[in-house]
């Protein structure tokens, strides 16, 4: 996401960060074989794992999973109305099914890390036009 908004002069206006809901890997870069695939493509991965936080509803307008356990973790953090901050990311392209995960590319060979980008990718860039269209934003 933060390539794409890059990419679109954005990113005096959006604020993006990256959080799970457990705490593994808090303090870890990306994983190597992410990183590598994210590399080829010329997107370069600089954050830290960390674990979301219930006030993480409060500085962000999107709250975005990833598959549905992570959903469903995130669900029983949202109180007041944050409810409604709470999306799948893959909702935003409509080429996947309603509710879909991106599959965890951990355990497969390093294809699962490419189709992971190209579905990321795909969802996010969708996802950016949603949020440049809600709250009329153009580069600066």
């Amino acid at each position: 996401m933060l390539h794409l908004i890059e990419e679109r002069g954005l990113q005096d206006q959006i604020r993006v960060d990256s959080a799970g809901t457990a705490s593994y890997h808090t303090g870890e870069p990306a994983d190597r074989r992410s990183a590598q695939a994210a590399e080829r493509r010329g997107i370069h991965l600089p954050s830290r794992a960390r674990q979301f936080k219930a006030e993480d509803f409060d500085r962000f307008d999107y709250v975005l999973a990833c598959d549905s356990s992570n959903f469903g973790d995130l669900q029983a953090l949202a109180q007041g109305g944050n409810e409604e901050k709470l999306f799948m990311l893959l909702d935003f392209d409509s080429e996947n099914p309603k509710g879909s995960s991106v599959p965890d590319p951990y355990y497969g060979g390093g294809n699962g890390f490419e189709l992971v980008l190209d579905l990321c990718q795909s969802a996010c860039s969708k996802l950016l036009d949603h949020i440049v269209d809600e709250h009329d934003l153009s580069p600066r």
